[in-house]
C-alpha cells in the first residue's frame, strides 16, 4: 500500500480511501465486515462514512455497522483513520426546528455525539462538513470545531462539496483564529467531471487541503458498464450514457490498448494528479474491493495522460487562464 499525508497535516493515510455509503443499504453487515477486514489487511487505513448513510429513516445505519466492526477489537479501531460527516437531516424529532440540513454549533455538538455513539468510539480523526452552509458565520463553526478538538473528540476538520472561494474564506477565518483550518476537501471529481480543475483543486493545493474525490467512476459510467448488457445500478441512465457514448467507446478502446480495464485506469488517472490524496472506492462487494486495489499498480505516462485529455477534455487548466488571456 502507498501512503501520503492528508493535506498539510501530519496524518498519513492510504492512497485509496474505503467508502462505506453502500453498507447497510446494498451491502449487508456480514459483507461489510469482510470488506472492512480486507481493507485493513491490504493496508488501507483511511475509511470514510457519513452520519446520514443508511439514508432517510435509516440514517446512521452505516455508522452503526462500522461501530460493531470496531467492537470486535483486534486493533481495528486503532489501525483506522476514521472520517465521517455532519450536515444532513438525521430524522431525529428531538432536533426540532434544527432538524433540517445545515450547519450550526448546535448541530455539530449534537450530531458529533450521535456519531461517536453509533461508531462506538471516543474520537474521530477527520470530521467533515458534508456541504457548505453559507448562511452560518465562520466564527460560530470554527468555535464549535475548536471546542470539540479541545475535548479530544475530533482530530482534524475537512470540507466536502465546497467551492474554491468557500475554501479560501474558511482558511482565512481559521488563520485569523490561529488554527490549522481545513486539511481536506471531498469533492466530485472524475474524467466526466473535471470542472474542479478550474478553482477547487488549485485552491486546495494552495491552501493546504488534500483532495478526496468521490464518485471516481461516475456511478459506473467510467467502469466499462456501458459495454455490458447489465449496466449496473446508476450507469443505466440511458440519457447520460448516450450523451457520453462516443467518448466512452474511445476510452474503452484506449484502455484495451493499455491492457487495463476502464475502471482501474480511471482511478489511476486520479492518483496521478498531485492534488489528489485518495480517491474514494465505494464498493458493494469484496470482489469489487479486491479489484480496485490493482489501480495502485497502474502508472500512466505522459502520452497516456495526453490521450485521456483528448478523449475527456478538461476545462483547459486553472481559472482564469482556462478562459481568459
Amino acid at each position: 500500500m502507498q501512503y501520503t499525508k492528508l493535506g498539510r497535516s501530519g496524518l498519513r493515510v492510504s492512497r485509496l480511501c474505503l467508502g462505506t455509503m453502500n453498507f447497510g443499504v446494498d451491502t449487508d453487515e456480514r459483507e461489510s465486515f469482510r470488506i472492512l477486514d480486507a481493507a485493513l489487511d491490504a493496508g488501507i487505513n483511511f475509511m470514510d462514512t457519513a452520519n446520514i448513510y443508511g439514508w432517510g429513516e435509516n440514517a446512521g445505519r452505516t455508522e452503526e455497522i462500522i461501530g460493531k466492526w470496531f467492537r470486535q477489537g483486534d486493533g481495528r479501531r486503532e489501525r483506522t483513520v476514521l472520517a465521517t460527516k455532519v450536515y444532513g437531516d438525521m430524522h431525529d424529532a428531538h432536533d426540532g426546528p434544527n432538524r433540517e440540513a445545515g450547519l450550526s454549533a448546535y448541530k455539530i455538538r449534537r450530531h458529533l455525539e450521535g456519531s461517536l455513539k453509533r461508531l462506538q468510539t471516543d474520537h474521530i480523526e477527520l470530521y467533515q462538513m458534508h456541504h457548505v452552509d453559507r448562511s452560518v458565520n465562520w466564527s460560530e463553526l470554527w468555535g464549535a470545531f475548536e471546542t470539540a478538538a479541545a475535548q479530544g473528540k475530533i482530530g482534524y476538520i475537512g470540507s466536502s462539496n465546497f467551492a474554491g472561494w468557500d475554501i479560501a474564506v474558511a482558511q482565512g477565518e481559521a488563520k485569523a483564529r490561529g488554527s490549522l483550518g481545513l486539511v481536506s476537501e471531498q469533492h466530485k471529481y472524475n474524467l466526466l467531471c473535471r470542472l474542479p480543475e478550474l478553482e477547487v483543486l488549485p485552491a486546495s493545493q494552495a491552501l493546504g487541503l488534500g483532495v478526496i474525490p468521490w464518485s471516481p467512476l461516475d456511478g459506473g459510467l467510467l467502469a466499462g458498464n456501458h459495454r455490458r448488457k447489465d449496466r449496473g445500478r446508476r450507469s443505466g441512465d440511458t440519457k447520460r450514457l448516450e450523451h457520453y457514448r462516443k467518448q466512452l467507446d474511445a476510452y474503452a478502446e484506449f484502455c484495451d490498448e493499455l491492457g487495463h480495464p476502464e475502471d482501474l485506469v480511471s482511478l489511476a488517472w486520479l492518483l496521478a494528479n498531485p492534488a489528489v490524496t485518495a480517491p474514494i472506492i465505494g464498493v458493494r462487494t469484496i470482489d469489487q474491493f479486491e479489484r480496485s486495489l490493482e489501480a495502485l499498480e497502474i502508472k500512466l505516462d505522459e502520452s497516456a495522460l495526453k490521450r485521456i485529455d483528448e478523449i475527456f477534455p478538461g476545462p483547459g487548466g486553472e481559472a482564469p487562464r482556462a478562459y481568459a488571456w
